[in-house]
């Protein structure tokens, strides 16, 4: 599988590189006070970074003073299993290189996406870049498996949060697993065991193997 860079004139479809901000405060905390376990972990928001005056000042530069939450996903991992996608964008910024398999929103067909369809980023240290709301992604892929990833997730406040409950028969809502999370499951995922919907079909993504 071919790993492109954030830099190269493929990702102008799924986000943007983001200049400007500063982030070296967030970095250190993200750094120095996030675990990075053998799995993935997920925290929507944490209080070390999102107490930050940069974090502060970060919100209203990326989401015009909507309220924001800065959390972090840290670990290990190579395969895809799933793609989710929210009706914000979401900024992630890592301590060490990352990947992220992406794919578009609009190349859902009939309920599902066909996994050939993914593409893979590479993502420097240090640089932040924002993933368009139309954009499908995922727990980040390491670049390096003894480092591990610890990447920072800033996202419109309260998003993945408990699901809320509605009684619309809308079919886009059978993706809903969270608030403002609509997730499209592989069925080899443990998400997909776990009830959510399958919605990815074709090879379940491994950057070990693919």
């Amino acid at each position: 599988m071919k790993i492109y860079k954030v830099t190269d004139p493929e990702f102008k479809e799924y986000g943007r590189v983001v200049e400007g901000v500063c982030t070296d405060q967030i970095l250190k905390v993200l750094k120095e006070q996030t675990p990075i376990p053998e799995g993935t972990v997920y925290v929507p928001d944490f209080e070390p970074i999102s107490s930050l005056e940069e974090a502060k000042a970060a919100q209203n530069a990326l989401f015009g003073g909507v309220p924001a939450q800065f959390g972090y996903c840290n670990g290990h991992n190579t395969k895809l299993n799933c793609l989710e996608y929210h009706r914000c964008s979401e900024f992630n910024l890592g301590t060490e290189d990352f990947i992220l398999l992406l794919a578009r929103q609009p190349e859902i067909e009939d309920g599902f996406l066909d996994t050939a369809k993914v593409k893979a980023f590479r993502v420097p240290a240090g640089v932040l870049v924002e993933v368009y709301a139309t954009t499908l992604h995922y727990a980040p892929c390491h670049a390096d498996a003894e480092k591990g990833f610890q990447v920072l997730v800033v996202l419109s406040k309260g998003t993945n949060t408990d699901r809320p409950q509605t009684d619309s028969d809308c079919d886009e809502l059978t993706y809903l697993t969270a608030a403002n999370k609509w997730l499209l499951a592989h069925e080899e995922s443990s998400e997909a065991k776990g009830g959510a919907r399958v919605g990815l079909k074709g090879k379940n993504l491994d950057l070990m193997c693919d």
